[in-house]
């Protein structure tokens, strides 16, 4: 299928320089420099362990320590340059709104001055299901696809991005639909699958429940598969049995890095 804008656009919309993208999670916050045009990091990833708690004070010195060494890499973007972090949380305006996940002390948190204030250089955030659909839409499995495409990631909780014509749609909360009388990431989530040591079979019986009623309230034309374990997807995703295609995500755990910089990209106007 051939309808999504950003699939389409020619490679000269994108400037030569990489960014730098973050991306923070439960357990650990990486980082990577992005090649825009291709989608991919130069260099290796560097990760440092999340502090507990994950205050907003703490994570914002774990940043800009991985900012800071990736800057000192011949690869770095020039100094000063935009840097896009993901956050596991709703986010609108800069602002956090939601702290499923983590520390309470977020809600109501601007985290763009936060990080612009601690880095010295220009911050945009984005849900980090968010950005790994951006990443997902550009260079990997949505890539071309037009209509729905929804980019679910199974981790600690379960993140979903809505994109449609290769246009995110931001902050959908998927996760927190309710099945069975509980939200879905009590139960499908990944860490919910090894807290309840559950086989696969297992895990695949209530990802059916998940994806089932996800399918039915949208009629997506892709499902996408994130986060750690989409790359056990052959263990679970031959299992389920829906009308739309499921795939594993393209990009795995680099997808938020590279989509954290696909945003930073377009709200600088450094992308098209």
């Amino acid at each position: 299928m051939n309808g999504n804008p950003l699939a389409n656009k020619d490679e000269k919309s994108h400037k030569k320089a990489p960014l730098i993208g973050i991306d923070i999670g439960g357990t650990g916050i990486k980082g990577g420099i992005v090649d825009l045009k291709k989608g991919k990091l130069l260099g290796e990833r560097f990760r440092v362990p999340t502090p507990q708690p994950a205050t907003p004070e703490s994570v914002a010195e774990a940043v800009a320590l991985v900012v800071s060494e990736l800057s000192a890499r011949p690869e770095a973007p020039a100094a000063g340059s935009p840097v896009g972090v993901t956050f596991p949380g709703i986010i609108q305006h800069g602002v956090v709104h939601s702290a499923a996940n983590v520390d309470k002390s977020w809600l109501n948190t601007d985290i763009d001055a936060l990080l612009t204030a601690r880095l010295g250089r220009p911050v945009e955030v984005i849900n980090d299901a968010d950005a790994a659909g951006l990443a997902e839409a550009r260079y990997g499995a949505g890539a071309g696809v037009a209509g729905t495409v929804l980019v679910i990631t199974l981790g600690t909780g379960i993140g979903s991005a809505f994109i449609f014509d290769g246009k995110l749609v931001p902050n959908a909360e998927l996760g927190h639909l309710e099945i069975d009388g509980h939200d879905a990431e009590t139960k499908a989530s990944a860490v919910a699958r090894e807290r309840d040591g559950l086989s696969w079979e297992e895990y695949s019986v209530l990802l059916q429940r998940y994806f089932s009623h996800v399918e039915f309230l949208f009629s997506p034309e892709l499902f996408i598969v994130g986060g750690g374990i989409s790359k056990r997807a052959d263990e679970y995703l031959p299992n389920l049995k829906l009308r739309t295609p499921i795939v594993p995500a393209v990009l795995r755990n680099e997808a938020g890095i590279v989509g954290a910089a696909i945003e930073i990209a377009l709200k600088h106007k450094l992308a098209k």
